[in-house]
């Protein structure tokens, strides 16, 4: 996990997000703030596919406050139980957060959601 231009607090209340996330859903869920290295997208798929085994059952959320960018990215397995549809309406809610500013928030909203949606699947 990555977390760039955070205070100490939260990017704690960020890690605890993302481990409730992964015992609520099973998945296994990665989270990076920052400027990507190349195309956003791209980026963001080579940092899901860094988890090695782990990709298929992972989710990868990809911030770039600075360049509004935001990327969801889900393994083979994750995405049986978070389809597209499902991963675009949960962006749509952190992009509202994210043009007040509230980009934790945001997060925080995003993870729990997917998490929630995941474990709903089961």
């Amino acid at each position: 996990m990555t977390m760039r231009g955070l205070t100490a607090p939260q990017a704690d209340d960020l890690r605890k997000a993302v481990q409730a996330a992964e015992r609520l859903s099973g998945l296994r869920f990665g989270l990076f703030i920052g400027e990507p290295e190349g195309s956003r997208r791209h980026f963001a798929e080579r940092l899901h596919a860094a988890l090695g085994d782990e990709a298929g059952n992972a989710v990868v959320i990809f911030v770039d406050p600075v360049g509004r960018a935001l990327e969801i990215v889900t393994g083979d397995v994750a995405r049986l139980r978070l389809p597209d549809s499902a991963c675009r309406l949960t962006a749509m809610s952190m992009a509202t957060s994210f043009s007040v500013g509230d980009v934790v928030g945001g997060l925080l909203y995003g993870i729990a959601a997917l998490a929630e949606q995941a474990a709903a699947r089961r």
